[in-house]
């Protein structure tokens, strides 16, 4: 069975108390919040495995625990509960990054396998670890292969690519890695996660000069492409011409008898 530590922001005791008793029978850790604001720091500072939140809280509403958790990067499944089982509301839950959504009342048994599930696909993706050219990030044995030859890392520099490599194709701001990597507590600054960049791309970058994998946003942060060097591989020549209406034609027609006298 699939452990984890589970946090519940729930306002009614009743509830809050049965589904703690519930979910700590199964072996899990379980952390609870009775309102928003405490369930806000409890879950930038535990980071559970899974979040149980109510939407109706007092001080901070679900919805804008959902908002202020992704915006800080972390990526736990969080299942809605909620009395409210208008569309409207479950959409707009859902766009702020929850993952699933059940209403009041709700059967027990229903909610638990909901949460089996997602912690069963958060712990199989975490243990897959991810791809990007020639390269293996084993997230299990913490280490980096390149054609199966390990490629040295410091710890700092193997957190830093594995979060990258959770978050393809999104814009990271340098508040959140930081936040992420080094943790909020500790004393550095924006300049550290630039260093960190440098040296990783010196490892894993064809040229550190013109990163392909870990890219700069000006202003902003970075931006992790593990599929932009086969793309640029299989990018179509750029003809010399513009493609207006009437060169497309004529282009096309070069690249097809050119085919044939080829073949």
């Amino acid at each position: 069975m699939i452990r984890g530590r589970i946090l519940i922001v729930e306002d009614e005791p009743a509830l809050l108390r049965g589904l703690k008793d519930t979910f700590t029978s199964k072996g899990h850790e379980v952390l609870t919040a009775r309102d928003g604001e405490a369930g806000l720091n409890l879950a930038l500072t535990s980071r559970p495995d899974l979040m149980l939140l109510d939407i109706m809280l007092p001080r901070v509403n679900g919805y804008e625990i959902c908002r202020a958790v992704r915006a800080h990067g972390l990526e736990m499944p969080i299942l809605m509960l909620t009395a409210r089982g208008q569309e409207e509301d479950i959409i707009l839950g859902l766009n702020l990054g929850a993952d699933d959504y059940i209403t009041k009342p709700f059967r027990t048994g229903e909610l638990v396998a909901r949460a089996n599930a997602f912690l069963r696909r958060q712990k199989g993706n975490a243990a897959q670890g991810a791809r990007f050219g020639e390269y293996e990030l084993d997230l299990a044995s913490h280490k980096l292969f390149r054609q199966g030859k390990e490629v040295p890392l410091t710890a700092k520099e193997f957190r830093l690519l594995a979060y990258f490599a959770a978050r393809p194709g999104r814009a990271l701001a340098r508040n959140d890695i930081l936040d992420a990597v080094w943790g909020a507590s500790v004393m550095v600054t924006e300049r550290s996660v630039d260093r960190c960049v440098a040296t990783l791309r010196a490892k894993v970058e064809p040229d550190s000069r013109n990163p392909t994998y870990i890219q700069t946003l000006r202003d902003i942060g970075y931006r992790f492409e593990p599929g932009a060097e086969s793309g640029r591989r299989s990018a179509p020549t750029t003809p010399k011409y513009p493609l207006t209406r009437i060169y497309a034609f004529e282009y096309t027609r070069e690249v097809h008898s050119a085919q044939r006298r080829e073949k």
